[in-house]
């Protein structure tokens, strides 16, 4: 019977999918998923890329997860994950496409249980929320719904597939998925990875897996703490504009839901159709204190990386994250 790392590496290759990039291997496992609270969604048609776990010259670095604009109608986001293949940790980036393959069966929560979606659906060209599974600021959003039967959250923390980790198999609806039509992160979304990067706060390395911002309402936008809190303004000069006449985001947002998807039911009004845009619109809110602990220096370093035969890739360039237990 064919090791899992085997069947892995065979079944991606063989399949020739664009996402899956497999390059750089790490000796050293990323930490656990970080439990937070999931900021409400500012803008109709905006849909949630849950926070990862990225890899860059200092190690791991927590990408907080972001509401984005899906490149086009119809499309869902597939979250990247981390694969243990041969004694190393190697990426799989995420992407778009018309339905939801498979993402290592990691528990990034918010819709996101470890296999399939449930955080909404597209309906003739618009998209329906699912406010059991996610956190919508219904003042400005009423297409929603309420089905708690589809959640089926592990409650794993483990942000890898393979040993010591998420042992998981695609499915055969994941085999299908990942055969569709796909678009890579959007530029957006890389964006968000990139700033991510440049914050020493989100190292693992001095936050110790706890990384003061877990969250952001949209790219560029409102940072957010672990507890939901907003921890932050965004810099004017760092906010994306809107682009098409985007509906403007509503500074007045409700209380954070439970990220496990235990929300209460949202009223389902009509509202007009929302186009999905590349660029979101941002309110510029007033600072909020402070509430995240300071960082911890942990007692080693992440070891480099070692090349595998891949070529080269960097970490993270996919998406992922998941909700309080």
């Amino acid at each position: 019977m064919k090791s899992l790392a085997a069947f892995l590496l065979l079944f991606i290759f063989s399949l020739n999918i664009t996402n899956a990039q497999v390059g750089v291997s790490i000796t050293v496992g990323p930490p656990a998923l970080p439990v937070y609270e999931q900021p409400p969604c500012p803008v109709d048609g905006y849909l949630w890329s849950p926070g990862y776990w990225a890899y860059g010259p200092d190690g791991y670095y927590w990408v907080p997860g972001v509401w984005v604009a899906p490149p086009e109608a119809g499309f869902l986001w597939t979250p990247g994950y981390w694969g243990f293949v041969d004694g190393g940790y190697i990426w799989y980036a995420g992407y778009w496409g018309p339905t939801v393959g498979f993402y290592g069966g990691v528990c990034y929560g918010f819709g996101y249980g470890g296999h399939g979606f449930y955080g909404g659906r597209w309906e003739d060209g618009r998209f329906r929320y699912n406010t059991a599974a996610w956190h919508v600021n219904n003042t400005v959003i009423h297409n929603t719904y309420v089905d708690r039967t589809v959640i089926n959250n592990s409650g794993n923390r483990a942000s890898f597939n393979g040993r010591g980790g998420v042992e998981a198999q695609p499915t055969a609806s994941e085999q299908a998925a990942m055969k569709e039509r796909h678009t890579q992160a959007t530029s957006l979304q890389r964006t968000n990875e990139h700033t991510a990067s440049m914050n020493k706060n989100q190292l693992a390395s001095a936050n110790g897996g706890h990384p003061s911002a877990t969250a952001r309402s949209t790219v560029g936008g409102q940072r957010f703490s672990s507890s939901g809190h907003s921890i932050s303004a965004p810099h004017p000069t760092s906010q994306a504009h809107p682009a098409n006449n985007a509906p403007q985001a509503n500074s007045a947002h409700a209380a954070a839901h439970p990220a496990n998807g235990n929300n209460a039911p949202r009223a389902n009004n009509a509202a007009p159709r929302p186009q999905p845009q590349n660029n979101p619109a941002q309110n510029r809110p007033a600072p909020q204190p402070q509430h995240a602990a300071p960082p911890q220096r942990p007692s080693a370093p992440a070891p480099p990386p070692r090349m595998n035969g891949g070529g080269g890739h960097p970490m993270g360039s996919g998406g992922g994250g998941r909700g309080r237990h």
